[in-house]
């Protein structure tokens, strides 16, 4: 069974490995042995520079990759409540804004499909920007956009609720030709 002597010349400084076949087959400077003892006590993985595993070494990866960090790991919170409420009125400002720029214009049936999808999206990305990154509101947002014709409509929306923590706002938006309701839940994601 072939072994490994690792020999380490105190004067040099140097450290180098044979096998039992008598040959060099890696010399390493101190510091090169300790960053590999040092990626090894992290438990980080190191790769191997031979295919063989007789013949091969510990290369440290901190000399390609320019000295990278591992990823940091966060661990969970275990937080129940959110930290501050669901902004109603801005989140009803928002709605109204954006229904009074995109809808100036008269009702067509052709293009309302791809309107009520556009202004969703804006919606929805405005509130998140309000809400910030670090918020764990998820927000569902549904609009309906009609043609006056002298017809009544009704709407409504279930969904599982904490009142404690969840919130909704909502707008309803009339001109001569167009109506539209929209709606923007934000719902607590524990």
């Amino acid at each position: 069974m072939p072994m490994t002597i690792v020999h380490y010349s105190a004067p040099t400084g140097k450290v180098s490995t044979t096998s039992s076949y008598s040959r060099p087959v890696r010399t390493f400077t101190t510091r090169r042995w300790q960053d590999a003892i040092n990626k090894v006590s992290l438990n980080l993985r190191g790769r191997r520079t031979s295919g063989s595993t007789r013949g091969g070494s510990f290369h440290s990866d901190s000399e390609e990759a320019g000295d990278k960090l591992p990823p940091v790991k966060y661990e969970n919170t275990f937080r129940l409540d959110p930290t501050s409420r669901f902004p109603t009125k801005r989140a009803e400002d928002i709605i109204k804004s954006v229904f009074q720029t995109h809808l100036a214009d008269k009702y067509n049936p052709d293009t309302s499909k791809a309107l009520t999808t556009q202004i969703t999206e804006v919606i929805k990305t405005q509130v998140k920007q309000e809400l910030g990154t670090k918020n764990r509101f998820k927000i569902v947002v549904l609009v309906m956009i009609g043609s006056v014709q002298g017809q009544g409509v009704r709407s409504a929306s279930r969904c599982l609720w904490y009142p404690q923590f969840d919130r909704f706002a909502s707008y309803s938006y009339n001109n001569e030709h167009t109506f539209a309701v929209g709606t923007v839940f934000g719902v607590y994601y524990e």
